[in-house]
């Protein structure tokens, strides 16, 4: 499987979360690490995921940059690992 990190922009709301995990989730990712802090002003959030697939993360990328609340997606590098099921 491949490896992406991303790191998306958002504004913080409580559902948020739920959304952007359901998209990785219907587009075939796997969420390997995840990191959410809030941004200096408070009303964003940055979260920092590492998700795994065979699938172009362009895809997912789009697909979350269309979510309402989200303001940024950024793909920050790939890489390839064994993941063993």
């Amino acid at each position: 499987m491949i490896q992406h990190q991303l790191s998306i922009e958002a504004r913080f709301r409580p559902e948020i979360l739920e959304r952007i995990l359901r998209v990785v989730r219907h587009r075939g990712f796997q969420v390997c690490t995840m990191n959410m802090a809030s941004a200096a002003n408070a009303e964003n959030i940055n979260i920092e995921m590492t998700v795994a697939s065979q699938r172009s993360v362009d895809l997912l990328s789009s697909q979350l940059s269309k979510l309402m609340d989200v303001a940024c997606v950024q793909i920050q590098q790939q890489t390839t690992q064994q993941i063993r099921a």
